[in-house]
């Protein structure tokens, strides 16, 4: 029975720290939405890191974040109020907005752009 007791209050532990990380996560969603005019965003399993979320605002911009786990992160995402995408494609990938900094970094290497490097 000791064990059991123990199981359970580890459990509970555990459920109170990923309801405290969602709720500091849609708080900042909540900051990134407010600061960009309103967003969207997606969710991507990247293994044992964790969950993105992947946000893109109104206004083009664009951010992500990393939750502990994908229940996490959906949680965090419905505490937010934001409107969720099953995938980064179509209209919601062509709202992205990007610069100098995206275009040398993501592609500038291979279409002939700046290296990057010191």
């Amino acid at each position: 029975m000791a064990e059991t007791a123990e199981t359970q209050v580890e459990s509970g532990k555990q459920a109170a720290r990923a309801e405290r990380r969602a709720a500091k996560l849609a708080k900042q969603i909540g900051a990134f939405s407010k600061a960009h005019g309103g967003a969207e965003g997606q969710l991507a399993y990247i293994g044992q890191m964790g969950t993105r979320i992947v946000l893109v605002g109104e206004d083009g911009g664009w951010g992500d974040l990393v939750a502990p786990s994908y229940a996490v992160a959906e949680s965090a995402a419905q505490k937010a109020g934001i409107t969720m995408h099953e995938s980064f494609d179509g209209e919601f990938a062509a709202k992205v907005r990007t610069g100098p900094y995206e275009w040398t970094r993501m592609a500038g290497i291979q279409v002939g752009g700046p290296s990057n490097k010191a």
